[in-house]
Formats: C-alpha cells, sequence, structure tokens
C-alpha cells in the first residue's frame, strides 16, 4: 500500500493525516509479516526521525488499532505486536499465524482456513463469525530435523523407523 492509500484510511476514519501516523504505516508496509513490536517501530521511525519518542510511537499505535487500520496481536511472546490491517473496504479476517515452538519463526497463513466452519454456525445456529484469530503451534521442517524426531508422518517420509 502507498501513501495515497494511507491517508485515504485516515482521511476516512476520520483522523489528520500527520507525518507519525504515515511513517508508522510506511514503518509496517515496508516490513510486511514481521510482526513488529513497539520498539522495533520505535528503532526504524528514529532512522528517519530521530527526535521522535517512544510514547508517540505508542500513541500513534494505539490510535490505529482502535481504528482498526493496523492490528496488535500476541504471538505468546510477552510482546504485543503490530501488523497492517485489512485491505480498506475489505470484509476479510484476520490471516492466521503458524508458529515455530523451536526458533520462534512465524507464518503468515494468508487463506482463511474457517470458511466452512464459519458458513457452518451461521446456517445451524445464525451466528455470524465477524473476526477470528488461529495461532498454531508446532515446529518447522528445520527445527524437526534437528530435533531428529517428528510425527509418524515425517518418520515415513525419511524412509522408516528410527
Amino acid at each position: 500500500m502507498g501513501q495515497e492509500v494511507f491517508k485515504q484510511m485516515l482521511r476516512e476514519k476520520g483522523l489528520k493525516v500527520t507525518a507519525q501516523r504515515m511513517l508508522v504505516l510506511e514503518i509496517m508496509a515496508a516490513h510486511p509479516g514481521e510482526h513488529l513490536t513497539a520498539e522495533e517501530i520505535f528503532d526504524l521511525a528514529r532512522q528517519a526521525y530521530p527526535e521522535i519518542g517512544l510514547a508517540t510511537i505508542y500513541r500513534t499505535l494505539l490510535v490505529l488499532v482502535e481504528l482498526q487500520i493496523i492490528d496488535k496481536i500476541s504471538l505468546d511472546d510477552g510482546f504485543a505486536r503490530y501488523e497492517l490491517g485489512r485491505k480498506p473496504g475489505s470484509d476479510e479476517h484476520h490471516h492466521h499465524h503458524a508458529i515455530c515452538m523451536g526458533c520462534k519463526t512465524v507464518f503468515s497463513l494468508e487463506e482463511d482456513l474457517l470458511d466452512d466452519l464459519e458458513q457452518n454456525l451461521k446456517e445451524r445456529l445464525g451466528f455470524e463469525v465477524t473476526d477470528h484469530e488461529v495461532k498454531l503451534y508446532g515446529y518447522c521442517r528445520a527445527c524437526r530435523d534437528k530435533r531428529g524426531s517428528g510425527s509418524a508422518a515425517d518418520i515415513a517420509e525419511r524412509g522408516g523407523n528410527q
């Protein structure tokens, strides 16, 4: 997303287009899939604006989250993390995350894995899901290989018993 899209998003939400808001959005757009913490955003912001304060970054993130321009997520590592929200005018859900318990790599899964379940809930119970968050925990291929063990499918894939 470019500057004009960000400006439009801010204006549609009734916000002034400020240098700080634009900077935070541009940083996040420049780091897709990285799930940045406020401190990481602050460090990147200081490269362009050395005078910016951490409190300004926190206030900006709070406003952008409240207005659903960005998403605040927890990956169970003790840090609040942020990512760009849904595309303007979209009713898509957040994407899902697969988190490696070995190396802590976070994989973003863009496809919505729960479409069928949501449709079933709507048809059977009249319950319409407006959003969800899914975190899957396990081990990536590299960590499974380092551990030397895996599921039965992994063992079969490697050619037999261990």
